[in-house]
């Protein structure tokens, strides 16, 4: 009976008109808001998905390490010998992809395996002094935030 159709301004977010609305009977008749507000929420994720990325793009430029990357580091910051499991739980990663952001921090030289003292089989990891270096220029660093990120940030 109704659709929702999206457009979008300038500034990528999402605005709702409707098209084909008919009025049928009394219990089909009501705009379902709930529908709505479900599909105003997805354009704001979208939203903050496309700020992240330009966030993201940016910080990438200025350290060249990405996002997932730098996080890793500061995880590891003060806090050495964690496991990757540990290190995929603390950057809400799969294991699989949690592996591929180690192998690339390691491949960059910013971090180092460590062997297990417990258990030899067990990998542990740690920053190099690259590594520790790269994280205080990212401390020193202000890079311009999205206007949306600096809103979802704020809140």
């Amino acid at each position: 009976p109704w659709r929702a159709i999206t457009s979008s301004n300038s500034s990528n977010s999402c605005k709702f008109g409707f098209a084909d609305f008919q009025f049928g009977k009394t219990e089909t008749s009501t705009l379902n808001l709930n529908h709505l507000t479900k599909m105003d929420t997805l354009c704001r994720i979208r939203d903050l998905y496309r700020a992240i990325a330009d966030f993201e793009q940016q910080f990438t430029k200025h350290h060249g390490v990405s996002l997932n990357e730098g996080m890793l580091l500061c995880t590891l910051q003060g806090r050495p010998g964690q496991t990757s499991g540990e290190l995929a739980e603390a950057l809400g990663l799969s294991a699989s992809n949690a592996s591929k952001v180690i192998r690339s921090v390691e491949d960059k030289q910013f971090i180092t395996r460590i062997i297990g003292s417990a258990d030899r089989r067990q990998m542990q990891f740690a920053l190099t002094p690259a590594g520790e270096k790269l994280i205080k220029s990212i401390k020193q660093t202000e890079l311009e935030l999205p206007d949306l990120l600096k809103k979802a940030v704020m809140e």
